[in-house]
C-alpha cells in the first residue's frame, strides 16, 4: 500500500526535481503536483514531463494533495507556508527538506497550526541545482533525518519514513536541536570552511587566477567542488544554523590554533597521530557505504587497470 497518493513538491531544483523523478520510479501511481516561484523553472519542468502537474502558484499545488514537501531555501519557508495555508486539507502531511531543522519546525509550526508538520533531511546532494541537475537515484542509501515535533501524530511519521524508505533512503528520527548540531558538524562546517579556503586562493595576489586553475588537481579542486553549491540556499542554511555553527567554529578555530603550534614547533607526533585518526574516520564513511574506496573520490580515469577505474 502507498503512504501516500497525491505528493505536491513546491521548489524544483536539485533535491525537489530528484524527488520527482525517484517518485516516478518507485511509485509510479503517485500523482506528482511540482510547483516553483521561477516561470522559467515551471516551464523546463513541464518540458522533462517529471510531473502529471505543473501549478503556477505554491497554493494551486497542495490542492488535494495528502503530501505537501517544501523543497525551498530554509529562510523561504515562512513566506511559502503562508502562501500554501489556505489550500490544505486537514489530513495533509507537509514536510521539507532542509538543512536546518529547529528554525523549519518553529517557522512551520506558528504559521500552519494543526496542519501535521513533520520536517525531515534528506542527507543527499551534489553542488549542483536546477530542475536538470536532478536524477532519480539520489536518495538510495542515503539517510533521511525525520525530526517530527513533539506532539506529532506518530501514524504520520511513520507513513512518512514508509514514503523515503520506498525511495531507497535510509531512515533516522531524531530531536530538531540535535539534527541541527550533528549537521552543523558534517555539513554546514565543511561548507564553510570550502568557502573561506576558495575565497582566500582567489584574494591572494601573488597566485594569479591560471595557476589557481592549473593546480586544481588536488585537494582545492574537491573543495571547489562544494564551494560551488548553491549561493542562497547555503546562506540561509548559516544564517539559520548560526548558534551551533558559531559554536563549532569556536571549537575548530581552537583545533586549527593548536594544529598550527605543532606546525610551528616541530611536533612531528602530534601532527602524524590526528592524521592517523583522521583517516580511521574516512575508513569508517566507506564501510558505512557513504562513499566509494575507488582511486580519486571515483572519478573515471581509462588509463588505469579495469579494477581501479
Amino acid at each position: 500500500m502507498l503512504p501516500f497518493a497525491r505528493v505536491a513538491i513546491v521548489g524544483m531544483g536539485l533535491i525537489g526535481s530528484s524527488l520527482a523523478r525517484a517518485i516516478r520510479d518507485a511509485m509510479p501511481t503517485v500523482a506528482i503536483t511540482a510547483s516553483d516561484a521561477d516561470p522559467q523553472v515551471r516551464a523546463r519542468v513541464s518540458e522533462l514531463g517529471i510531473a502529471d502537474d505543473v501549478a503556477d502558484t505554491a497554493g494551486a499545488a497542495v490542492v488535494d494533495a495528502d503530501l505537501v514537501i517544501l523543497c525551498v531555501p530554509v529562510g523561504a519557508m515562512a513566506a511559502v507556508a503562508e502562501q500554501i495555508a489556505p489550500d490544505l486539507a486537514p489530513h495533509t502531511v507537509v514536510s521539507d527538506v532542509g538543512s536546518v531543522k529547529e528554525s523549519v519546525a518553529r517557522v512551520l509550526a506558528e504559521t500552519l497550526p494543526g496542519v501535521h508538520v513533520i520536517p525531515a533531511h534528506p542527507v543527499a546532494g551534489t553542488e549542483k541545482s536546477g530542475p536538470d541537475a536532478g536524477f532519480a537515484s539520489l536518495f538510495q542509501g542515503r539517510w533521511c533525518i525525520i525530526t517530527p515535533p513533539p506532539r506529532a501524530d506518530a501514524t504520520m511519521v511513520e507513513r512518512l519514513a514508509i514514503f523515503w524508505r520506498r525511495l531507497g533512503a535510509k531512515v533516522d528520527v531524531m530531536d530538531a536541536a540535535h539534527h541541527d548540531r550533528v549537521l552543523a558538524v558534517t555539513s554546514h562546517l565543511p561548507h564553510l570552511i570550502a568557502y573561506s579556503i576558495v575565497g582566500t586562493a582567489s584574494d591572494l595576489e601573488e597566485v594569479t587566477k591560471s595557476e589557481v586553475i592549473k593546480y586544481s588537481a588536488g585537494g582545492f579542486r574537491d573543495f571547489t567542488r562544494i564551494a560551488a553549491s548553491d549561493p542562497v540556499m547555503w546562506r540561509d542554511v548559516f544564517l539559520n544554523n548560526r548558534e551551533a555553527v558559531l559554536e563549532l567554529l569556536g571549537r575548530f578555530t581552537e583545533d586549527l590554533v593548536a594544529l598550527q603550534r605543532a606546525i610551528r614547533w616541530g611536533d612531528g607526533e602530534t601532527l602524524e597521530a590526528l592524521f592517523t585518526r583522521t583517516r580511521a574516520i574516512r575508513r569508517s564513511i566507506i564501510s558505512e557505504g557513504q562513499d566509494t574506496d575507488q582511486p580519486d573520490f571515483g572519478r573515471a580515469h581509462p588509463d588505469l587497470p579495469p579494477g581501479n577505474r
